[in-house]
Formats: C-alpha cells, sequence, structure tokens
C-alpha cells in the first residue's frame, strides 16, 4: 500500500453550539493542521500515487476557505456543531472537488487542534 501526505496549517476560529460547551462555547482562536492522506495499492502511468503539486494546490485552496473564519459562520456548517470531526469532513468534501487522486483508493483527513488532540475522517475512493 503507498501513501502520500500533505499537511497545511491554518488560524481560524469557532465556538460550539452544543448543551453546556464550557468554554469553548465562547468564540475563540485555533491553530488547525490539516493532513491529508491518499492511500492506494497501485501507482499510476508515472509511477504515481497521486501528484503531489496537484495535492498541495488543492489543499491550499481548501484551507484558504477556512483560514482567518469564523467556522460558524460558514455555509458549510449551517446547523453542525462547528467540531474538528465535522471539519475533517468538510476538508475532504471540498478537496475532492479540487481534485481527482486517481489511482488513489483511500482518503483520509486529519485535523489537529493547536497542539492538543487530533481527529481524522476516512473514506473509500
Amino acid at each position: 500500500m503507498y501513501t502520500v501526505s500533505v499537511s497545511r496549517s491554518f488560524v481560524a476560529q469557532h465556538f460550539l453550539t452544543v448543551p453546556d460547551p464550557g468554554p469553548e462555547g465562547e468564540l475563540h482562536s485555533h491553530r488547525f493542521t490539516v493532513s491529508v492522506r491518499f492511500k492506494g495499492p497501485e501507482l499510476g502511468e508515472y509511477g504515481y500515487l497521486v501528484d503531489i503539486d496537484a495535492v498541495i494546490e488543492a489543499l491550499e485552496t481548501t484551507v484558504g476557505e477556512f483560514r482567518d473564519r469564523t467556522l460558524n459562520e460558514l455555509p458549510a456548517f449551517d446547523g453542525k456543531n462547528p467540531s474538528a470531526e465535522h471539519l475533517s469532513r468538510i476538508v475532504g468534501d471540498r478537496l475532492l472537488e479540487e481534485l481527482t487522486p486517481e489511482p488513489a483508493t483511500r482518503l483520509e483527513v486529519r485535523v489537529r487542534e493547536d497542539d492538543v488532540a487530533w481527529v481524522s475522517h476516512e473514506r473509500s475512493l
């Protein structure tokens, strides 16, 4: 199995909308690091799992949507608690709108929130 990973960091703000969120219910910032990992058993015609330059460009475009923004105000989070878990899935959705990652067969998006924790969302391609 081959794996290609690309990461980008950005700062964004949010406040949690769950019952009794404690201090996380107040507007605050995090430094998020998004790592995308494409996996697959075979390489393409030119010996690549994915074109790393294309992944870098697509990820930069994708995180640019969230950089220096309040997640709660973005349409992607409408009606959703702006958790890191939701962010990981939404980043994957947006990334795949920008990129056709052939011949990769899996995508994992990890979101690290500051230096405290990370979450991930994984899907078949």
